[in-house]
């Protein structure tokens, strides 16, 4: 019996990633990559033209949107172009490409819907540059997401994620929203809808043009993670119900024959 190989789409979330989107590109596997998508979000640096030389897929919002808009636009192309499972690599060579290999594989072998590529499974990530209150903000908040959604993950807060189609099919990414809670709300709706969740190890990497989120915006940041598990908590408790964390494909489960909600192996 013949397998047909799985399409893999890897989609990038650009905002100014001119100066490390070539490196980035280049260390691909483009042996497993069938396709890569890159979403410009409104750069004011040359981050659409490298695209363009190097032959991505390329869609450019007329301005910036931001970060959770960005990911829409990206998994609303993925999609469309008929991917099995879609990657998100960020341009800005943070997280390594050379990877994907293993962030796909969990997926390919049918043991995982989601599969997040984790900075805290490995070496230690202030050796390797995470500056140490984002390290320890990283863990708390971590600690919090665990205890609302029963897992124990050991981060919620990375952008390496390879996701199967039947999920960005199933969870209401309309309803998320634009900003960088995004991240946080699209696993809230895995978690709620009970899909499968792998993590693999990733090392760290923090230099000048990786792109790190200041104290005051990852200040803001957790608290919007408080907020949204405070939600979520209402919601399943029954309290509060909200479409968000509802399925748009409620039948994608019982056809997948997805084990029960919340288990992570």
């Amino acid at each position: 019996m013949s397998l047909v190989k799985p399409k893999v789409v890897v989609v990038m979330p650009a905002f100014n990633a001119a100066k490390t989107l070539h490196m980035t590109y280049a260390a691909l596997p483009r042996d497993l990559v069938d396709l890569v998508i890159l979403v410009d979000d409104g750069s004011s640096d040359e981050t659409a033209r490298v695209a363009r030389d190097l032959g991505l897929e390329l869609f450019v919002h007329d301005r910036n949107y931001g970060y959770g808009a960005n990911q829409k636009t990206c998994y609303r192309e993925a999609l469309r172009a008929g991917a099995d499972i879609v990657v998100m690599v960020h341009p800005d060579y943070q997280y390594d490409p050379t990877l994907l290999p293993e962030i796909i594989r969990p997926i390919q072998e049918g043991a995982a819907d989601v599969v997040l590529g984790s900075r805290l499974m490995g070496a230690n990530p202030i050796e390797q540059g995470m500056p140490w209150w984002k390290y320890y903000s990283n863990r708390f908040l971590t600690l919090l997401e665990n205890v609302a959604f029963g897992l124990r993950l050991s981060e919620y807060h990375t952008g390496y994620r390879a996701f199967r189609r039947e999920v960005l099919e199933s969870v209401n990414l309309q309803m998320n929203s634009d900003r960088f809670i995004f991240d946080q709300e699209i696993l809230a709706q895995i978690v709620s809808l009970g899909l499968r969740i792998r993590e693999v190890p990733v090392p760290t990497r923090y230099f000048a043009q990786a792109s790190s989120a200041t104290f005051v915006q990852s200040s803001i940041y957790g608290l919007s993670i408080l907020w949204l598990l405070s939600r979520y908590l209402l919601h399943r408790g029954g309290l509060l119900r909200q479409r968000q964390f509802d399925s748009l494909e409620r039948r994608y489960r019982s056809a997948a024959g997805i084990a029960p909600a919340g288990k992570v192996n």
